[in-house]
């Protein structure tokens, strides 16, 4: 070990004297710059800032054309979006594109979406190209809407050319015809150019994936249809605010259906009075479908009507989101018969009229 060491200090002092005149040239060439004037500093740092620009802001590969998939997510920052760009290979330095974005106020500029880009292209024309928006674009559909609320929301999410919307939305009504409640809601990515149809079946297959095995045994064994599954729980989206509200309501409308008792519950009602008010509009973007229901419709002549028909409606109000579903699959059995919000938006129970009567004065 003695060897080694010796021999490790001998092997250093060989280098020893060529290192202390490395040393003391660059300190004498520092002392130099330090004496230079001020304009002579600032012409150099500015050369080389340049230098490093132009260098930063060339393609990463100019021989190379092919596109690459990049996906930008709804709320990324700018600084994530930059440091994915220079790991994917597609610009040289993610700094360089946080500075130029910055410098220029595009920051809020560029879309969450799907963008087809190459490495040949500059910073500047990389950025061009974010800025032109996605080749695909998300379109978020929020429990609870009708087919005609959802066919607005892509137009609109897709920012469909005006001359277009009315022929999309006519043939989005037209794939989803009788499938009301089927259009899953969730967070989808589309092509700008995609057909109705295609956002249709994309809807509806997804429904299919989110109902499990084990909730198709258990509606086999309650001996129900996803068809009542969804009509009910498409009533339940529309009459509750939260997820643990659910389960409650639904076990409180099933409990009403076994025992003959009407379902009366106003979302079927704002459904009629939705189909009744805007189905017949041309213009549909400023129609509200969903307006609270007057007392006397609840005398409305319609399948739809809880009130006057016992039993479920013939087809699905709205789409369900996944929680609704649940809850119908897997109801909450309780003592309550009847709910209702108050001003407040908390859900109040009631064992009997009696109590329900009493919520009503206290909290509506």
């Amino acid at each position: 070990m003695r060897k080694t060491v010796n021999g490790d200090a001998r092997f250093l002092r060989r280098f020893e004297k060529p290192i202390s005149k490395l040393v003391f040239s660059l300190r004498s060439k520092m002392k130099k710059l330090i004496l230079l004037p001020p304009f002579i500093i600032i012409t150099i740092v500015f050369v080389g800032a340049l230098l490093w620009w132009k260098s930063a802001s060339e393609p990463r590969d100019t021989r190379d054309s092919s596109t690459h998939e990049f996906l930008i997510t709804r709320g990324e920052p700018l600084q994530k979006i930059a440091k994915r760009l220079e790991k994917e290979g597609l610009i040289k330095n993610d700094f360089a594109f946080r500075f130029y974005v910055q410098v220029k106020g595009y920051q809020t500029d560029i879309k969450a979406g799907d963008y087809r880009l190459a490495p040949n292209l500059s910073l500047q024309r990389m950025v061009t190209t974010l800025l032109k928006g996605p080749a695909e674009l998300w379109v978020t559909y929020p429990e609870g809407l009708r087919r005609e609320e959802i066919a607005l929301k892509t137009i609109k999410a897709l920012e469909i050319k005006e001359q277009e919307q009315e022929t999309f939305y006519r043939e989005f009504l037209q794939a989803t015809s009788g499938e009301e409640g089927y259009l899953f809601p969730d967070t989808y990515l589309f092509p700008r150019d995609v057909k109705a149809e295609k956002v249709a079946k994309k809807l509806r297959s997804t429904l299919d994936e989110k109902i499990t095995d084990e909730m198709e045994k258990e509606l086999e064994r309650r001996g129900r249809t996803l068809q009542e599954v969804l009509v009910l729980a498409s009533v339940v989206e529309r009459e509750t605010n939260t997820n643990e509200e659910r389960p409650v309501v639904a076990g409180i409308l099933l409990k009403r259906l076994e025992i003959g008792m009407p379902l009366q519950v106003d979302a079927t009602l704002q459904y009629i009075t939705g189909n009744n008010r805007c189905a017949k509009k041309v213009s549909l973007a400023d129609c509200d479908w969903w307006k609270p229901p007057f007392i006397e419709d609840k005398k409305l002549n319609s399948p739809y009507n809880t009130y006057l028909n016992q039993g479920l409606p013939p087809y699905p109000i709205a789409s369900p989101g996944f929680s609704a579903i649940k809850a119908v699959v897997y109801p909450a059995d309780s003592d309550y018969l009847f709910y209702l919000h108050g001003k407040d938006g908390k859900i109040r129970y009631g064992e009997t009229i009696d109590k329900h009567n009493e919520n009503i004065r206290k909290y509506l």
